[in-house]
């Protein structure tokens, strides 16, 4: 009887009162008022916000349009006046203020009430019926504060103000601005279960048992000692229950915190790893008698991990070679705005593309975009700042490191330490002040820290050639390197193995590469133990450090250019495998070559003018494209002008053929695995070959398309659930009359919506392209653009439609569930 009683409060996610179900924790996203602008007096419940904006959080006012759009001044969110320059991709910060009015009713009276943000950007203070809570500078990091004490009495309205500052120069990268990931309000008895107050570790894992250890700490502020007893439910990946765990009483001791620690043993457990992401859920509950106090619900994976430089890393018994990729935090059109689906997508596509890991680069990323990685199986690089006391722009966190960096370094490692997919927690990228004495010693608190609150997980940190210290050479890192789990190489692959022959105790990991040396990135990874894995710059095209990959075409004689960013109007960086709005650019082919996930891949230059040559950025590639379709090219007289063909594969053999006839074929080898040709363009169909001992491993063909004819959309996903944080994904494509995708089509599309969506926002791959994300017009880039659709919340349907000057129109329609 004991146990039933236990079994249905244990699996209780709400609590009854009457007739009413209050939810513990709820999203508070929805219904705040803005305004982008430095208004004074907005904290004040009694300021009028009649004319204030109504919308849903999480919300970038960077990414929307500016007002007073100029030809070559001002387009979209993009401005020439920007303070962030090339850096933050021309767009704007500034000061933007939020107001929340709610209610509670008599059935929450005497509850502690707690707020938190899981991030905002930058400088962030929160305001209660006129009460300051709290000031918060980091703009990656979350953060809580008590509502209780300034609660106006039940029924009556109570005011939030949230004023955000995004000022000066403060980021290297787009960082957009404002609420821009999820707030969450939590309702509890005086005496509960601590914000982040469940930690779960599996210490140890054997083939037929694991042990979970869950340390719940409770928060006592009743004013007085208060037997409590903690109860812990366990279900299995499919649902089923499998453990009920009864623990005696304990002592909440008053006005504080007391953990207690329980031990689960779980038979035959699914571990959780890429390939299998089984996720166990734990129901913590705290009772007193029979009286039900609070609960919590975590999602937790069964799995271990270890890294040596003889075996590599090791995953639940065996070795995992890391497929990295770096990512920023912005969702390309909806800018920062960390709508879970935009999260749960970045993943998918990563995921689809061979990446089996991610790097955070260079801050904390969201809950969403974890939760994705929980479920999908991506292993992650928790990285925590960008600098320490030294600053890489005038106004960015160095300011308040000090002061905060412990603060953060915990609401980090508390907030994500529940969560699977994190491996390593990363204490800092290309540091300035890395070797120096002050570095060296900042080093040393942060490991410790960092050991202190998560002893599971190794730290690891990105060090780099001293481009800051020229008088420095690298050997200068290895007293840095010392104090770290694993060392983060940032372009330094070649000196791998004198280093290890010099520290043969060293773990190295390739923190951040360049796409053009991924072959010879992963021959090291698949040769030396030593060398975990490789992180690319960058898995996918994001927002500012504009035209990073860039390529440019100059007179021969010319010194080889050395422009590390372009000017407007370039606003994307350029350098990823996919583009802006998750397509597969050339180098993404090249690495699944190098990742044996295709047998052969093929690439066309766009032509260059005689006289002159082609210079590639460290982040690029060269301007090459799937395309057998080359404007100016296809004219009268135009065929038999030569073009480079590159076919990629590890077969010893390839070959390449043009509308039928041979044009050659090539030797490869262990030591490469590119094949050039030079071929005179003829429209049709240009295919490679590639052998192995005599037999067909692989082909591709590049067909040239015909007269732009239609437009078709297809969407990602046709079904979606009626909830703000869900979104539809369509891509918009110019097709031929036989529906090959002309990559020259370059149309201006318009795109009209009804039924119960919006949408959320437009783009394309260009990283030219400064008009607007959210007007229902854009130009495709090669033939492609996207939209994206957000339902408004209701269950119905919604129709897009895209139409463009003497193309046939194309239509959709989403079902909303």
């Amino acid at each position: 009887m004991k146990e039933l009683f236990l079994a249905c409060c244990l699996l209780v996610t709400t609590y009854a009162v009457g007739q009413q179900k209050l939810t513990r924790t709820r999203l508070f996203d929805s219904d705040w008022l803005f305004l982008k602008d430095s208004t004074v007096r907005a904290e004040q419940p009694a300021y009028n916000d009649a004319n204030w904006r109504k919308l849903d959080l999480p919300h970038d006012w960077s990414i929307e349009d500016l007002p007073n759009q100029a030809p070559d001044q001002v387009a979209g969110p993009f401005s020439r006046a920007s303070v962030g320059g090339t850096s933050t991709g021309f767009t704007v910060g500034g000061t933007g203020w939020y107001r929340k009015s709610f209610t509670f009713s008599s059935l929450e009276k005497g509850k502690t009430v707690l707020i938190h943000f899981d991030g905002a950007y930058t400088e962030t203070d929160v305001w209660l019926n006129g009460h300051h809570l709290g000031y918060h500078p980091y703009g990656y990091t979350p953060f809580s504060y008590e509502l209780t004490p300034y609660l106006s009495s039940p029924g009556q309205t109570n005011v939030l103000a949230v004023r955000v500052k995004n000022l000066g120069q403060n980021s290297r990268w787009y960082t957009g601005s404002g609420i821009y990931r999820h707030v969450w309000l939590t309702v509890v008895k005086p005496v509960h279960i601590a914000p982040l107050g469940v930690s779960i570790t599996t210490p140890q894992i054997t083939g037929k048992s694991a042990q979970v250890q869950l340390t719940t700490t409770i928060d006592n502020a009743s004013g007085k000692k208060m037997p409590v007893s903690v109860h812990t439910t366990l279900i299995a990946p499919d649902g089923k229950l499998i453990s009920i765990t009864y623990r005696q009483t304990i002592t909440a001791s008053a006005n504080g915190k007391t953990e207690r620690k329980q031990l689960v043993t779980v038979t035959n457990p699914q571990l959780w790893a890429p390939e299998t992401p089984h996720l166990y859920t734990a129901n913590v509950v705290i009772m007193s008698g029979r009286k039900r106090l609070d609960s919590v619900t975590t999602t937790f994976g069964i799995r271990s991990i270890e890294f040596s430089a003889t075996r590599g890393f090791v995953l639940n018994g065996k070795r995992v070679l890391l497929k990295g990729g770096c990512i920023h935090h912005d969702n390309g059109p909806l800018g920062a705005a960390a709508i879970d689906r935009a999260e749960e997508r970045k993943v998918e596509l990563l995921k689809a593309n061979g990446f089996n890991a991610i790097r955070t680069s260079h801050n904390p990323p969201s809950t969403a975009l974890l939760d994705a990685c929980d479920r999908l199986g991506m292993l992650v690089i928790d990285e925590a700042f960008d600098m320490w006391q030294r600053p890489k722009k005038p106004q960015d966190y160095h300011r308040f490191f000090d002061e905060w960096w412990q603060r953060d370094l915990t609401a980090i490692i508390q907030r994500d330490r529940n969560h699977p997919s994190v491996i390593f927690w990363s204490i800092g990228n290309e540091i300035n002040e890395r070797a120096d004495l002050s570095g060296l010693e900042i080093t040393k608190k942060l490991v410790a820290e960092t050991h202190r609150l998560d002893p599971t997980r190794p730290v690891t940190e990105a060090l780099c050639t001293f481009w800051e210290h020229p008088g420095n050479v690298w050997e200068d890192s290895d007293k840095a390197f010392a104090l770290l789990d694993v060392g983060g190489y940032n372009y330094e692959w070649k000196h791998n193995e004198s280093d290890h022959r010099r520290h043969p105790e060293r773990i190295i990991l390739g923190t951040e590469t360049f796409a053009r040396e991924a072959f010879e990135n992963w021959q090291q990874v698949e040769k030396h133990p030593y060398v975990i894995g490789d992180f690319v710059w960058t898995a996918m095209d994001y927002m500012g450090e504009t035209a990073i990959g860039h390529t440019i075409i100059q007179p021969k004689a010319d010194k080889d250019s050395t422009r590390a960013v372009l000017p407007w109007p370039w606003f994307n960086a350029w350098c990823g495998d996919l583009d802006l709005i998750g397509f597969k650019k050339p180098q993404s082919y090249y690495r699944d070559v190098v990742w044996r996930n295709r047998p052969l891949a093929l690439a066309v230059h766009s032509p260059i003018p005689d006289g002159m040559k082609e210079t590639v950025t460290n982040w690029g590639w060269p301007d090459e494209q799937q395309s057998w379709n080359w404007s100016g090219l296809d004219g009268p007289g135009a065929e038999g002008k030569p073009l480079q063909v590159r076919i990629f594969s590890r077969s010893p053999l390839v070959r390449l053929e043009l509308n039928g006839k041979l044009v050659g074929e090539q030797r490869l080898s262990d030591t490469t695995i590119t094949a050039t040709f030079v071929v005179p363009y003829q429209p049709g169909i240009l295919k490679a070959t590639s052998f192995e001992n005599g037999k067909l491993t692989g082909t591709v063909e590049l067909r040239t398309a015909g007269k732009p004819h239609h437009l078709r959309l297809t969407a990602d996903r046709s079904i979606i659930r009626a909830d703000r944080n869900d979104l539809s994904y369509v891509a918009v494509e110019v097709l031929d009359d036989q529906d090959n995708v002309i990559p020259t089509a370059d149309f201006p599309v318009t795109l009209q919506l009804s039924g119960v969506g919006e949408l959320a926002g437009v783009g394309n791959a260009n990283p030219t392209d400064m008009s607007s994300f959210q007007q229902p017009q854009k130009t495709t880039f090669r033939g492609r653009c996207l939209a994206i659709v957000r339902p408004k919340g209701a269950a119905g349907s919604i129709t897009l439609t895209a139409s463009s000057s003497d193309l046939q129109p194309g239509k959709l329609i989403l079902t909303v569930h």
